[in-house]
């Protein structure tokens, strides 16, 4: 590139102060007995999921991952109460999500943690992310995602929770 000349740059989502980072978090909550947490999305009903989230400029990814809870879900823990499985997954980011990111950037890599609650409880949801919310088993749970890296997630539960 020539000194001095600009690459034009592609206008991000309305609201949004700056592009999104391809990095992200995925946080399966569940019960002792692995009944999960499932979150309806607000932008497309029917889709199913656990707390997700782009990390933000200056965060750790456990950092993240408690910030996600509690915007999602109103579940306000410590970061020492999530467990970083030391899992990542990329894949291909939907092209009508890709205004959110930097020109060029076509792919996120997802890491993923789980947080553990003492009993089903009461979420309050993120209105302009989610409609609604589930516990489910975690079979039945892993069936319902929409994404694959998270029914694969679920699916690991009972050898993640193992004592």
């Amino acid at each position: 590139m020539t000194r001095g000349l600009r690459q034009p740059t592609r206008a991000i989502a309305p609201g949004m102060t700056q592009a999104k980072k391809p990095v992200s978090v995925l946080v399966v909550i569940h019960t002792a007995d692995l009944r999960v947490l499932l979150l309806e999305r607000a932008s497309h009903a029917g889709f199913w999921q656990s707390v997700t989230g782009s990390q933000e400029d200056g965060e750790s990814l456990i950092e993240t991952a408690a910030r996600e809870v509690e915007e999602e879900t109103g579940i306000r823990v410590p970061t020492q109460r999530i467990r970083d499985w030391q899992i990542t997954n990329t894949f291909e980011i939907f092209a009508e999500w890709r205004h959110r990111y930097a020109d060029g950037v076509t792919h996120n890599t997802e890491h993923v943690f789980s947080l553990a609650v003492a009993a089903r409880q009461p979420v309050r949801l993120a209105p302009d992310e989610h409609l609604n919310y589930l516990w489910l088993p975690w079979r039945a749970a892993a069936e319902k995602c929409f994404s694959w890296s998270n029914r694969d997630a679920i699916l690991m539960l009972p050898e993640k929770t193992a004592p």
